[in-house]
């Protein structure tokens, strides 16, 4: 059990939402959305999101146990193997929703990476476009 706790207790604290958004200006653009249960298959809120410009880190999604800007998350990687980079959530939530997070983040590892890096250029029938063709974590 220390050791779980010394590596939760090394990993970087997740900014809020809010936090987030404040660095952004006038002319930053960017496209998020709050993800439900009947779309990822995971309890929960799975925030995702084009580029924050900037935000010192690469593509990655927020878990929320509930939608808000000022709410505890964790981030987790958009890549091949998935890795928890920040987080302000108890670790025993992190341990519990991270596995299906990031079988949720494999499965649509390719359409996520466009949106991160293209969405900002979407129109709104792409968006929503995107939104439908992702995949829910099967049951």
């Amino acid at each position: 059990m220390a050791s779980k706790h010394v590596i939760a207790e090394m990993r970087p604290v997740e900014l809020t939402l809010e936090e987030e958004l404040g660095t952004l200006d006038e002319a930053d653009v960017s496209d998020m959305a709050n993800l439900g249960p009947r779309q990822t298959g995971i309890d929960g809120v799975v925030f995702i999101s084009t580029n924050f410009p900037k935000l010192p880190h690469g593509p990655r999604v927020k878990y929320f146990l509930k939608a808000g800007k000022t709410q505890p998350s964790f981030s987790l990687s958009i890549e091949a193997d998935p890795q928890i980079v920040a987080s302000s959530l108890p670790d025993r939530v992190v341990r519990r929703v991270a596995p299906m997070l990031t079988r949720w983040v494999k499965l649509n590892r390719e359409a996520l990476i466009r949106f991160w890096n293209d969405g900002d250029r979407w129109m709104d029938d792409e968006v929503t476009a995107f939104k439908l063709a992702l995949l829910p974590v099967p049951e």
